[in-house]
């Protein structure tokens, strides 16, 4: 998150200073996109656990989170194959191995390809052929529906394309029960709701560099002040629904209180958004986005995995 902030702001290092195999590696990894694997891998990992109620089988959390990381590793490196001309243009992202010319768009490919394989087969022989095929559909969404498709084309683009960093929960329960089940559908919710919002504030930090790349962000296409209500109705209908979950008896009481002082912080931090002129508000609601999702994820596991005492 640190680092993602400094490009924000022009200060990130250009990251030359390694030489030979090293380098080699630094940049395979930042190829990867290791930060939103982290994430995907979080909610993973969240699902696995609710679905379990309690800690999975470690062979099976293992095989499950590897072959996930390979399959996202893989939708990250052909972005940065389609994206290479535009992320030369944006200080966030013109450091990428890809754009920099540090690994040749056709070595990506095949990175991407190897991953991909080694990611699916790995779900579909040590897991189950829906955790595969789940996880396979969500990087062919990001890949074709998103980077190739959406991102260029309208500033609906983060809102219709926020399904496929949704599906990891998906993958994740059905790796544990061989289906899939009502909470793991609640964290798709989540996380699906909570992408505009994040995104948008981010957009708000970068809008003269998606103007720039001709990206059809919200703030470039709407304007700041559109885009800072966009971000205010999406924040309220992503906590009513977030809190719906109590009521409907998807989720219980200990994630329903969670939920709702979360929610309020996520609420208040992003009406301040709305009156501030600066890029203070939407680095706050930013950086609290990411803590949100990590403690929503905690406190779903903590509600299907900690039993609470009957009051008599």
């Amino acid at each position: 998150m640190s680092s993602t902030l400094s490009r924000v702001d022009g200060a990130a290092p250009f990251p030359g200073a390694k030489s030979g195999w090293r380098a080699i590696v630094d940049d395979y990894y930042e190829l990867a996109k290791p930060r939103i694997i982290f994430l995907l891998l979080v909610t993973t990992f969240a699902a696995m656990v609710m679905a379990a109620r309690g800690i999975p089988p470690l062979a099976l959390t293992f095989w499950t989170l590897l072959g996930g990381a390979l399959s996202a590793a893989s939708a990250g490196a052909i972005n940065c194959v389609w994206d290479r001309d535009i992320d030369r243009l944006m200080v966030r992202t013109k450091f990428r191995p890809v754009a920099r010319g540090a690994i040749a768009p056709c070595d990506a490919l095949v990175f991407a390809a190897v991953a991909q394989l080694a990611g699916f087969a790995m779900l579909y022989v040590l897991v189950n052929p829906l955790a595969a095929w789940l996880s396979l559909a969500g990087n062919a969404y990001y890949v074709a529906i998103y980077t190739m498709w959406l991102k260029r084309i309208t500033p609906l683009n983060i809102v219709i394309g926020g399904a496929a960093g949704a599906v990891p929960p998906l993958v994740g329960w059905a790796a544990v029960t061989h289906q899939l089940g009502s909470p793991a559908f609640a964290l798709f919710a989540v996380i699906f709701l909570w992408t505009p919002p994040h995104f948008w504030a981010l957009s708000l930090m970068t809008n003269i560099d998606y103007d720039k790349a001709g990206i059809p962000m919200l703030p470039n296409v709407k304007g700041v002040a559109r885009t800072k209500r966009e971000i205010m109705i999406y924040s309220l209908v992503l906590v009513g629904v977030s809190l719906a979950f109590f009521p409907l008896h998807v989720l219980g009481p200990c994630y329903g209180g969670c939920a709702l002082i979360l929610g309020c912080v996520f609420l208040w931090d992003a009406w301040k958004v709305a009156g501030d002129p600066t890029k203070r508000a939407p680095r706050v609601l930013f950086k609290y986005s990411l803590l949100y999702l990590a403690l929503m994820c905690a406190a779903m596991v903590l509600d299907r995995v900690v039993p609470l005492p009957h009051v008599v």
